[in-house]
């Protein structure tokens, strides 16, 4: 059984485990080994922990042999996302901001995972503070493709989604504000639940934006998803965001099937928004074929255009990243990388005003969607596929294309990223199952229906120690010269010194080259409303 230890996951290796057929610390040092021939090739982790993980193994095993296991993930090997909180030990947010980092107490996430009786393997690599794209130009290299090591993950939660596909581990924890959970599973082959706003708590979590992040488990299965959704939900009042939502046993229903479900097919997503790649959708036609011939009842519909989403979320998530950072951004800027601050930096575009009207916009937006969820118990759409070369990766395409995930973020609905196929290349390829607000139990069970009837997500990448790593050519991703007219560069310049901004040469190019983008998203929210009109933040108090 030891050499394929790592093909376990969650629930096989707790079933193990508790009949006492598969210890803890066998697990963990399989694991362990695998991580120490692999993850330089993979790049998934920031910081093993391999001490404390064979230690925390050790208690389990005396634990379950004294009293039983007290539960699914007890003995169970997990990483976090390195914007997780974890006391004494390096919380870097993937940045040189942070890289002397320690915390003095857990995320909330994370202590829930370690009473479960979990063990940390490490914490994993991420997009800098969740954001931006595959830097080069950063403490630890990016988190590489298991499928090919040529090819970018996806982010934000790069690294998780990297493990769990290497067979590094069986579950990890990621972030989602835009499709940082969804995106890195769909390219990746694995699957990952972006939970309903509020279900699963964020504090002790370095923020990205306070108005759509979300916490949420990547595991290969949406069962395995569910055994950790189990573990991490709640209501905390640590996080301000976090709401009062039923919890129901994820797992009871996964068997229950698809059956005299009312599916939405969002097809304008891949078919008209974003057109996808051929073969991705070749896939996801069969995928809707595989849940017709499970009983659920399947219609198109449509939904606002995916960059109607996209503009709420950015114009409100930069400026609320551009807050978090500014300090930062004024002191030392040359510490963040460049894909980050080709994000970051155009907020300071960003007016007040504008601001506020995205919040505006945001509430007409929530509004908008809610029949759409009244009519269907579904929605599905693409994901991500098949993933890009490094070298084909632009910073400027955050500011010139939306993202196929980002709709369900201003929703703020769970989402579940699973595989649907694999290119000619023998790449992975993605959809979403998308429920209204509270229903991820529901979307779990439909993404457990789909993956009993297929095998995607039981494929594993074919991965040997070895060659080199392939250097990739970045040249094509350094700023543009812009040529600013006179009155948008007077404009630029006047708002980077408003806000703080102390660029060099280099800087404000990255700044110069997405500003006519930001200008004009900011441009595409100015459109008339009623003065009663409200913003999305409208608080309660009960």
């Amino acid at each position: 059984m030891g050499s394929t230890l790592h093909e376990l996951g969650i629930a096989e290796a707790a079933t193990l485990i508790a009949k006492r057929s598969l210890s803890p610390v066998e697990l963990t040092e399989a694991l362990l080994s695998r991580i120490e021939s692999l993850d330089p090739r993979v790049n998934a982790f920031i910081t093993v922990t391999a001490e404390q993980a064979r230690a925390q193994a050790r208690q389990a095993e005396q634990d379950i042999m004294r009293n039983g296991s007290r539960g699914p993930l007890h003995g169970i090997p997990f990483g976090l996302k390195d914007i997780y909180n974890t006391r004494g030990i390096l919380t870097s947010g993937g940045s040189a901001v942070c890289r002397d980092n320690i915390p003095d107490h857990d995320a909330t996430a994370t202590r829930k995972l370690l009473e479960a009786g979990a063990i940390l393997l490490g914490k994993l690599q991420t997009h800098e503070f969740a954001h931006g794209g595959p830097s080069f130009d950063l403490p630890w290299p990016p988190a590489r493709n298991p499928w090919n090591l040529e090819r970018f993950t996806g982010g934000s939660s790069s690294g998780s989604a990297a493990a769990v596909a290497a067979g590094l581990l069986p579950a990890a924890l990621g972030s989602d504000t835009g499709g940082s959970i969804r995106g890195p599973a769909s390219f990746c082959g694995i699957t990952g639940l972006m939970p309903t706003y509020g279900l699963v708590s964020r504090a002790g979590v370095i923020p990205n934006s306070f108005t759509f992040d979300h916490c949420g488990p990547m595991a290969r299965s949406a069962a395995d998803c569910a055994l950790l959704l189990q573990a991490i939900a709640g209501y905390d009042a640590a996080d301000a965001g976090s709401m009062r939502h039923d919890i129901p046993d994820y797992s009871a229903q996964l068997e229950a099937g698809v059956r005299g479900l009312r599916i939405g097919v969002l097809r304008h997503y891949w078919e008209e928004d974003i057109p996808a790649h051929p073969d991705h959708r070749k896939a996801l036609d069969e995928a809707i074929a595989v849940f017709r011939g499970l009983g659920a009842s399947l219609e198109d519909c449509r939904s606002p255009a995916v960059q109607d989403g996209y503009d709420i979320k950015v114009i409100i998530a930069e400026s609320e990243i551009f807050a978090i950072h500014q300090q930062q951004l004024m002191r030392t800027p040359q510490l963040f990388g460049r894909d980050f601050l080709g994000r970051a930096l155009p907020a300071c575009l960003f007016q007040s005003a504008d601001y506020v009207q995205a919040l505006r916009e945001h509430r007409a937006y929530l509004a908008t969607m809610q029949p759409l969820h009244e009519r269907y118990d579904l929605l599905l759409t693409c994901g991500f596929g098949p993933a890009p070369r490094f070298e084909d990766y632009r910073s400027e395409n955050f500011w010139l294309r939306g993202n196929v995930c980002t709709p369900s973020n201003s929703a703020r609905t769970p989402a579940l990223a699973l595989p649907c196929g694999y290119s000619k290349d023998g790449l992975p390829l993605g959809m979403q199952l998308v429920g209204r607000a509270g229903s991820d139990a529901l979307v779990l069970q439909a993404g457990a229906a789909y993956q009993r009837e297929t095998d995607w997500h039981l494929r594993r990448p074919p991965l040997e120690p070895g060659n080199p790593l392939p250097v990739p050519d970045l040249r094509g991703n350094e700023p543009r010269p812009v040529s600013l007219d006179a009155r948008t560069r007077t404009l630029v310049e006047v708002m980077a010194q408003k806000a703080g901004l102390n660029l060099d040469e280099r800087l404000f190019a990255i700044l110069a080259e997405n500003a006519p983008h930001a200008l004009a998203m900011a441009e595409r929210m100015r459109k008339p409303r009623d003065r009663m009109a409200e913003p999305s933040l409208v608080f309660r108090f009960s």
